[in-house]
């Protein structure tokens, strides 16, 4: 976790020296709301694949362009709208969590879009309950 806050605070610092550096009026960016940025996904079974559609509407002026959609562990798989979204058009990010290990879980997925700041998180989370086999495991003495 401490690795992900230092890669947040990284990437947010360079994000915002690059932005000084540009002469793109806000005008310029776009604009996007999410419907929610955290989902829970409560009690999952271990081993089993979930998903959740993060969406999303562009309320700027110009298309929202999702570059890049980045998770913080192996476990997570994303996928996004690749095309331009329009302004007033509706986009998502789709993360696919499959858990090998028992107990609670908070995955980031890091979005880089052209919004202001470029940088949008989005969180997923629950506890993994494990499998009759690993309840019934023989534990060391």
């Amino acid at each position: 976790m401490k690795k992900l806050m230092i890669i947040a605070a990284v990437m947010f610092v360079a994000n915002t020296g690059f932005s000084q550096a540009t002469t793109a009026a806000k005008s310029d960016l776009a604009v996007i709301q999410w419907d929610a940025s955290t989902h829970d996904f409560g009690k999952i079974k271990q081993g089993v694949p979930v998903t959740y559609e993060f969406k999303f509407t562009n309320k700027g002026k110009v298309p929202a362009v999702i570059t890049n959609a980045q998770p913080s562990c192996g476990c997570t798989t994303p996928s996004w709208t690749r095309d331009p979204v329009m302004a007033g058009g509706e986009g998502h990010v789709k993360a696919t969590f499959n858990a090998m290990a028992v107990g609670p879980f908070d995955k980031v997925i890091t979005v880089t879009a052209n919004t202001e700041g470029g940088v949008i998180l989005l969180h997923i989370k629950g506890e993994v309950e494990g499998t009759a086999a690993t309840n019934t495991a023989v534990k060391p003495n």
